[in-house]
Order: C-alpha cells, then structure tokens, then sequence
C-alpha cells in the first residue's frame, strides 16, 4: 500500500533538496549540511540532481602518462572521458582496454592520489589536453593473483547486473515503496557460492607483467620479454588451433629467413667467382685517384686484389713502368701508412701493352740473374741467356744460341779444352798491343782510386758523378762507392745483414758517404 506524505512537508523538501543540490554543485559543504539537518526531520524520500552544466558537457581528450614500477620509461595515452566520470570509472576502463586490474592501478592528478569515489570535475579536470599519472604497480606489491583478478571481475559483472536489476524494480514500484524501502534496515547481500577453484592454465608467466603466456610461446605476447630460461613446455601439452597456426607460421618465416640466407650465400659466391675471372677489377663508385688527386669515375679505374686500394689506370701504368724492382708495390702511401702489398701479374699485364709488358719480363729476368748467387751469362755477345749453377757443374750450354760456356775460364773455348784456351790467351795479349794498352789503362784507373772491380763479378765499374750509388752493368748488383762493397746483403734489396750497412741504427757507412743509399 502507497503512503501518503504531508504536503507541507513535502512542499519544504522540495526547496530544501533544490538548496542542497545547488551547494553541493559548488561545493559548498557548511551549506549542504545545513539543507541536510533540515531534511532528515521531514522523513520524505528525496533525489539529488547533478550538475547539468557540468554533466551535460561533451566529452574531452584526457592526456595520461603511464608508468609502471619495472622500468621508468612513461608511455604517453590519450583517453575519451567526460567532467563526472569517476575515478572507478577510469580504472574499469583501463581495466577493459588494457587488461590491467583495478587495484594495480594508482591514479594521480594535480599531485594527488585520486580516490575511486572522486570525479574528474572534482580535480578540475574538464578540458582537453588536461593531464593525469597513471601508475602502475607489480601483481606482488598489490597481492593480487591471476585467479584472484578473474575472480574479483566476475564478482563485479554480477553485482553490477543485480544493483541495476533491483534500481529497475524500485523505480518501477514508486517512491512510496522505495521510502518504504529505506526506513527498513539494511539486509547484507548474500555471499554468492564461491566457485571451485580452477586448476592452473599450462603457460609460463612473465616475470615483468605476470601474464600468462602459452606454453609454446618464445615472448610475452604482451610486453615482449624473454621467456624464462628455465621454463620447459610440458610433454603432455597439446597446442590449440591457434597455437599451432602460430607455430606453423613461425616455422614458415624460419625457413623463409634460411633460403634467403643460402641465396645470399650463392649470390655473393658468383659474384665472387665473375670478379676473380676479370684480369683487372674496375672502381664500381666514383673516386679520386692518391696519386694525380684526378676524379676517377666507375668503371674507368682499377682496384688492387691484394689491399683494394683504387687509382686511376694511368697512374698504375707508370708505376709498373717506372719500376726497378721484380715486384711492383702498390702505390698508396699517406704520411702514417704505407701498402706492402703487390700487383698480380694479370693485373700488370692487362694495364701495360704487349711491348711494355715484355721489357717488363726481360727486367724481371735480369734482376733474378743479378740477385742470384752462382748465376753465369752466356759469352755470346747480345746473348740474353743465363743460368743459375751447381758447383760439380763446369759447362753450361745456353738454350738460345746453342754455344757451350766454360764456367772456369769464364768464356766460351769452342774445340779447346782450358789450357789450350789459357795458354792461347796469354799468346795472343802479349802479341796485341791494342789489348795491352787497354788492360794497362784500366789497372792504372783501378790504382788511382777512378776505378774499381764489382765485388761479384770482378768486372771494372766506374763513377761518373752523383751520389755514392753505382750499379754494376754485367751483374746489376748494387755498390757502395766510398767502401767498394755491396750496397746490401745476399738476400738483395733491404738485407741488411751484409754489405756497407749504410744507415742501419742511423749510421752512415763511411765518414765521406754520399748518399749510397
């Protein structure tokens, strides 16, 4: 049965609740409790309207920044809120579209801990672009377990369906039943059963966002950490469909990534192998030659092998050219480095011409003569053929005019045995004068210092003028003048361990040395 309020009381709550709305819009609280005190004697049942300038508002853009308590990097997001959303009410959002439970969540505003019954507009958070902390704290600062969050959402799925299951009803009976309603004590609500407890889920949980992640998974599905090193997927376990559309996919792109690598493999091995079969690799980027500082466009120069160093065609050229040793060094050198490395000689050969590249060859071979211990020239005058002999070896026939060379008279004796030839000589020297004369004047050269013989081949050499630096013309070895010994040792070139020594630790090898170095 309806009961029948007292107009006059119901006249004097109406005022009253309209006062108190309006204080408690402005926050007046010393005013709200005056309206209050004067409510509570009338025993009317009342409804406190909101704000309708501020919850008519249209919703706003909310910048927030999150943090959690593993790492310190702040993720900015922007939220859609209005100015009477309540502070649960963004946790259950938060809750909905990040997966993160309420109670993990601190909310900060203004340099203050937001409570879950305040709203936005109490904080004056009403516009765009105002900002707001979130804080995020670990599953084990909050004591909260996997079951006990999917526990606590479901509690609050169902109570919330029930409240507004019995706000319908009351509503639809009428404030006389609802004040009815009020006046009786409140009945605690009956503790639903608590379901069983649900055995474990087979996965491994992150030890950064504790979610729990399926056993085959190599990461966290949702912050990307490693998957514990200890953790092993149980024997028994049997993938879902998903799963194994996952793992299918991931076996794909594996095999994917090692046929890329295997074609990579051939591809730079052709390439390789095109490159080696070139006598002269050409520059493939534009660059400017260390020698003429001349720009050298792609393909118009040439790369070394050995060090890979580039310079244009020409300047390599006329350092082959120009070179007096049997190898040809690579031509770069800067104040704090210098390239020991050489050019092949399908490198030479392609760079100079068929003429160029044969002096090039008969230098080569006289050198290697020259350097050679026990080398002998053939007689034959402008004969280029020689050979390199044992000692138990007393002739040498050249292969290039056929002639038999002694090797003791050092001559060729053609139908006579050494004495024969020995004796002939001395016969035919006393006889000619113009012989005489000539070995007279080279002994005289010899004595007065103008002259001297090679310390190898015993042929007589002379200086013109220059430096102390001669070379023997029949040998090619190289002399000092001033100490009539060879410029290096028996190695040749650079051997330091013989000859005049000059320079080594600094000293020169004579007082009067002029430069045989």
């Amino acid at each position: 049965m309806a009961m029948l309020y007292d107009q006059r009381n119901v006249k004097k709550a109406e005022d009253a609740v309209q006062s108190l709305t309006e204080a408690i819009n402005i926050g007046d609280k010393a005013e709200a409790m005056k309206y209050l005190e004067e409510l509570l004697p009338l025993h009317v049942p009342v409804c406190v309207q909101l704000c309708p300038e501020v919850y008519s508002r249209e919703s706003f853009r909310l910048r927030v920044g999150v943090e959690d308590a593993v790492s310190d990097v702040n993720v900015p997001i922007t939220m859609l809120v209005n100015p009477g959303m309540r502070i649960a009410e963004l946790k259950d959002k938060i809750n909905h579209d990040y997966g993160f439970h309420q109670s993990l969540q601190c909310w900060v505003i203004g340099k203050r801990l937001a409570k879950d019954t305040e709203t936005l507009f109490s904080h004056n958070v009403t516009e765009d672009n105002n900002q707001a902390y979130l804080f995020i704290r670990t599953a084990q600062a909050a004591n909260l377990s996997r079951e006990q969050q999917k526990q606590e959402e479901e509690n609050r799925r169902l109570g919330g369906i029930i409240e507004n299951i019995e706000t319908y009803t009351l509503q639809a009976r009428g404030p006389a039943e609802l004040g009815a309603r009020r006046k009786q004590p409140p009945v605690p609500p009956k503790r639903a059963p608590r379901p069983p407890v649900k055995p474990k889920p087979d996965g491994w949980s992150c030890q950064q966002c504790t979610y729990v992640n399926k056993p085959t998974r190599p990461g966290c599905e949702m912050c990307s950490a490693d998957r514990p090193a200890n953790y092993v997927v149980p024997d028994l376990y049997q993938p879902d469909e998903e799963e194994v559309q996952r793992l299918q996919l991931e076996k794909l792109a594996s095999l994917q990534y090692e046929q890329s690598i295997i074609e990579e493999r051939e591809k730079n091995f052709f390439s390789l192998l095109e490159i080696d079969s070139q006598d002269l690799v050409s520059n493939k980027e534009e660059l400017e030659c260390t020698i003429c500082l001349c720009p050298v466009m792609p393909e118009e120069g040439a790369t070394l092998r050995e060090c890979l160093h580039s310079f244009c065609k020409e300047c390599l050229k006329q350092t082959i050219v120009n070179c007096t040793d049997a190898e040809v060094m690579c031509p770069y050198a800067d104040d704090a480095y210098s390239c020991a490395c050489t050019l092949q000689d399908r490198e030479i050969k392609t760079l100079l011409s068929p003429e160029e590249y044969q002096k090039f060859l008969e230098l080569r071979l006289s050198i290697a003569e020259s350097r050679s211990e026990n080398s002998y020239h053939c007689k034959t005058p402008d004969c280029a053929g020689w050979c390199i002999f044992e000692d138990d070896v007393n002739e040498f026939t050249c292969d290039i005019c056929n002639e038999k060379n002694c090797l003791l008279c050092k001559a060729i004796h053609k139908d006579m045995n050494c004495k024969e030839y020995q004796d002939d000589l001395r016969i035919r020297a006393a006889n000619d004068t113009a012989a005489r004369k000539t070995t007279e004047m080279l002994e005289m050269l010899v004595a007065n210092g103008e002259a001297m013989y090679c310390p190898k081949c015993k042929v007589i050499v002379q200086k013109k003028d220059g430096c102390d630096w001669i070379c023997c013309l029949m040998c090619k070895t190289e002399i000092c003048w001033v100490t009539k010994q060879a410029r290096w040792g028996p190695l040749g070139n650079g051997d330091t361990s013989g000859g005049c020594k000059c320079r080594v630790n600094g000293v020169l090898c004579h007082p009067k040395c002029q430069n045989c170095h």
